[in-house]
């Protein structure tokens, strides 16, 4: 539940009129917001991931968050480009939003690594 809701916050604020949003002049914001957007999608799916595949590994559910995370990244960019007449396609969204995925990784293998996952998923 809390990954589609998730989903459905990115996808808004990816999609929504860029003109409803309010203007901050900080370099890059945009690209930490997509770096922080996808570090907490790959989480959150690698938490459904692993309560619903039901496997001791975290590997399979790991590898299905990235690849969703990174798929989820590119289509938002390209229904930018396709349906919003005030955003366009960023090369470098992409490359904020694997740079999230991948900080994502990190914190989930810490998280395993010191038994935060156990706590986590309640197991």
């Amino acid at each position: 539940m809390v990954a589609l809701l998730w989903t459905g916050i990115v996808s808004y604020f990816c999609l929504v009129n860029s003109n409803e949003i309010p203007v901050i002049n900080i370099p890059n914001l945009d690209k930490c917001i997509h770096t922080f957007f996808h570090l907490v999608f790959t989480f959150v799916w690698f938490l459904f991931f692993n309560k619903h595949l039901q496997i001791d590994s975290i590997v399979k559910p790991l590898v299905y968050s990235v690849v969703f995370s990174f798929v989820f990244g590119i289509i938002i960019e390209i229904l930018q480009n396709l349906i919003t007449t005030s955003r366009n396609a960023d090369v470098f969204d992409i490359v904020a939003n694997s740079v999230g995925t991948i900080l994502a990784v990190f914190v989930i293998v810490i998280c395993n690594k010191f038994n935060i996952l156990n706590l986590i998923l309640k197991k």
